[in-house]
């Protein structure tokens, strides 16, 4: 048979099954993959950032949760000056707009480098902190006692 007859993907002596798989699996990818972002669907969100101190002291590497009522929370790591701002995703910063509940801790699963609580069991576990978030900018920080 003539070279110009056969099939391309034969010509370079590829099967044609594996190849019609990749392209089904490539085209599967891309119908599903734009919804993964969840952009179109994000909530309205207030940026929030502040401080969180303990005793009067900036608080570092401390984990802030905003847990709204209902929806996704959002999360931050605190600098060395005790510093946060919220990430809803990693796209997108800020929080649910609305009330949250608020926990703040410095164990975290997963990090070897942190496993001592510094926070008492009030501000996280057991949480007395809350939140309200509004639509715009917010500066909410937290003076925690240990006491």
């Amino acid at each position: 048979m003539p070279r110009f007859l056969s099939s391309p993907v034969r010509a370079y002596g590829i099967a044609p099954f594996p190849v019609i798989v990749a392209l089904f699996v490539i085209l599967i990818g891309m119908v599903l993959l734009p919804g993964c972002g969840g952009s179109g669907n994000t909530p309205e969100l207030g940026t929030v950032e502040g401080v969180v101190t303990l005793d009067g002291k900036p608080l570092p590497e401390a984990q802030v949760d905003f847990i709204p009522a209902s929806g996704r929370p959002s999360m931050a790591e605190t600098d060395a000056g005790g510093k946060y701002r919220l990430q809803y995703t990693a796209d997108n910063a800020g929080a649910i707009v609305g009330p949250h509940t608020v926990k703040i801790h410095t164990a975290v699963d997963g990090r070897v480098d942190r496993q001592e609580e510094l926070v008492p069991p009030r501000y996280h576990a057991d949480t007395e902190l809350k939140a309200d978030v509004k639509a715009g900018s917010n500066e909410i920080n937290f003076d925690l006692t240990s006491n």
